[in-house]
């Protein structure tokens, strides 16, 4: 017998998009959405709705955008909805007073094969560890971060072409197929949870910050690129050259490296080629970004710029 559901769906930026729309599509009854608050963004800084946010005024579901989710009259908000099943995709971490609250639980899409790389930035780590497989999880949330009962499961292909944007929009429309899925089964009652192993061998997937995105050019080649292509385009793989600081975006790894060639040293004709020498070889640069530039190509780079 199929469960009367009533949900409600968490998520702000676009890779939570898929998920909402299909949910919507296939006729499932999203009574509210809840999603951060407006931010300033372009050149204006005018406050702007978060995509998940401007997708659910255009359908008609009531938005909550609590600055705090232990607020009281958010709770109540929220319980006045009457929801039986919360769904959380690319969304801040839920307290137990949330995410405890409907009776058939709370479902969060993560994008890794848990229970490796749990943590906020996995579409990046499986790129920087060199990983020729990644996939998606839907699990019910529980106290500890990205731990709960799996539901299921969709491996994935790295391609060699990979960089974390393009996996991040594969992911993010499989993510909608899983989600809908996922959703099926609990109404049905046609799944069997289970539980995660846990291990300090599991590799993670912490936040990433600014200072962590230096590239180390004593690294192998095949590191370097893959830290390149795990931090493109967002937030950016950066080094320092003669002093300028530029975002990296796309590489190509060449081997071999006489012992005369210093790591970090330059090699470049001024037009067509920039090249990096790292521990085994050599990296050449095909895409930067200089400070307060646009991204570009090293050709069009050298039209206006010189290393």
């Amino acid at each position: 017998m199929k469960k009367d559901l009533r949900i409600i769906f968490m998520g702000t930026p676009e890779f939570a998009i898929p998920s909402l729309k299909i949910l919507i599509e296939n006729d499932f009854k999203v009574v509210a959405v809840v999603t951060a608050l407006d931010k300033p963004r372009g050149r204006g800084r005018k406050l702007s709705p978060s995509p998940v946010k401007a997708y659910a005024v255009k359908n008609n579901i009531p938005v909550l955008q609590p600055p705090n989710l232990k607020d009281q009259d958010f709770i109540q908000t929220l319980k006045s909805f009457e929801a039986n099943l919360q769904i959380v995709v690319a969304f801040r971490m839920l307290p137990e007073v949330v995410w405890s609250m409907p009776e058939y639980g709370t479902i969060n899409l993560h994008a890794s094969l848990l229970p490796d790389y749990r943590g906020a930035a996995p579409i990046n780590w499986v790129l920087i560890n060199g990983e020729k497989k990644t996939g998606l999880t839907t699990f019910f949330i529980k106290k500890e971060i990205d731990t709960g009962n799996i539901l299921l499961k969709e491996e994935v292909d790295i391609l060699p072409e990979d960089d974390a944007g393009s996996l991040h929009d594969n992911l993010m429309v499989l993510g909608g197929n899983l989600v809908l899925k996922t959703v099926k089964a609990v109404q049905t009652g046609d799944f069997a949870a289970m539980m995660q192993e846990d291990s300090s061998d599991l590799k993670k997937a912490p936040k990433i910050f600014r200072d962590m995105c230096e590239i180390k050019w004593n690294k192998s080649g095949e590191e370097i690129k893959n830290f390149v292509r795990g931090l493109s385009p967002f937030p950016g793989a950066w080094t320092i050259l003669n002093g300028k600081m530029y975002k990296i975006f796309k590489v190509h790894q060449k081997p071999g490296r006489t012992q005369n060639e210093l790591i970090g040293n330059i090699s470049t004709d001024s037009r067509s080629y920039l090249n990096i020498f790292c521990s085994n070889g050599v990296i050449s640069i095909l895409e930067l970004q200089p400070e307060g530039k646009k991204r570009m190509k090293i050709e069009e780079f050298f039209r206006g710029n010189q290393i």
